[in-house]
C-alpha cells in the first residue's frame, strides 16, 4: 500500500487512546489525524481533518458511539468506522454496523490484528473477523450468492438485522423457534458464516438491510 491511510481514535479512556495513537504512529502504512475523547469532540475535529477510518469506542459519554457513527454516516459518508469493543458483545456490535460501521475490533487485539483491520476496511470497506470465515469473505464479494437463499431464509436475514432475539423472530414469522434456528443454520452453512453478526454484515453488504 503506497499511500498511508488517515485514521481517527475516539474513546473516552486517555491513557488507552493514546496507547493505540502510539502504537500505529510506529506503522508506515498509517497516518494519525486526531484523537477525540468522545462523538462530540469528534465532530468538532473533523471539520478541519477528513480521516479515511474512524476508530470508534461504543460506550462514551455526552455522544457516544451509536449516535457519532450514525453522524458520519449522513455527513460523513466516505468515511469508513470501525467499531472498538471491549468484549463480543453481538447485540452491541450489530447495534453499531446497524448504524453504519463497517467492522469492529476487540480492543485486546494485537497491533499487527488492528493494522490488518484498518487496512482491510479502508480496501474492501469492511473487517471480517475470526467470527466471520473466508466463506462469507467470498460470498459478500460476489452477487450470485443471494440466488441461493429462499423467501423466508431472506425474510430472517433481515429480521436478523433487527434487535429482535431469535424467539421474537420466530413470533413474527409465526412459526416455532426450531424453524427458526433451521433458517440460521441453513444460513451458516450456505454463506459460510459462524455468528449473527456475520449475517448483519452479509444482509448489509447485499442490500437487504438498509443502514439508517
Amino acid at each position: 500500500m503506497n499511500e498511508k491511510i488517515n485514521i481517527a481514535i475516539v474513546d473516552d479512556h486517555t491513557l488507552f487512546r493514546m496507547g493505540l495513537s502510539s502504537i500505529l504512529h510506529e506503522s508506515p502504512a498509517i497516518d494519525v489525524l486526531f484523537e477525540a475523547e468522545n462523538g462530540r469532540e469528534l465532530q468538532q475535529k473533523i471539520r478541519e481533518k477528513t480521516p479515511d477510518v474512524v476508530l470508534m469506542d461504543v460506550n462514551m459519554p455526552i455522544v457516544d458511539g451509536y449516535e457519532a457513527t450514525s453522524w458520519l454516516k449522513t455527513n460523513y459518508p466516505g468515511v469508513k468506522v470501525l467499531a472498538l469493543s471491549m468484549y463480543e458483545d453481538d447485540n452491541s456490535i450489530i447495534k453499531m454496523i446497524r448504524c453504519g460501521a463497517a467492522g469492529y475490533v476487540l480492543k485486546q487485539s494485537r497491533p499487527g490484528q488492528l493494522v490488518n483491520a484498518i487496512e482491510m476496511i479502508y480496501s474492501s470497506g469492511f473487517f471480517f473477523n475470526e467470527l466471520v470465515s473466508a466463506g462469507l469473505r467470498r460470498n459478500v464479494l460476489r452477487d450470485d450468492s443471494t440466488s441461493r437463499l429462499s423467501d423466508r431464509e431472506k425474510q430472517f436475514l433481515e429480521m436478523a438485522c433487527s434487535e429482535m432475539t431469535y424467539k421474537e423472530i420466530a413470533d413474527k414469522m409465526f412459526v416455532s423457534p426450531r424453524t427458526v434456528d433451521n433458517y440460521r443454520e441453513a444460513l451458516f452453512e450456505k454463506l459460510g458464516i459462524k455468528s449473527r453478526v456475520g449475517l448483519v454484515l452479509y444482509a448489509i453488504k447485499n442490500n437487504f438491510y438498509k443502514i439508517i
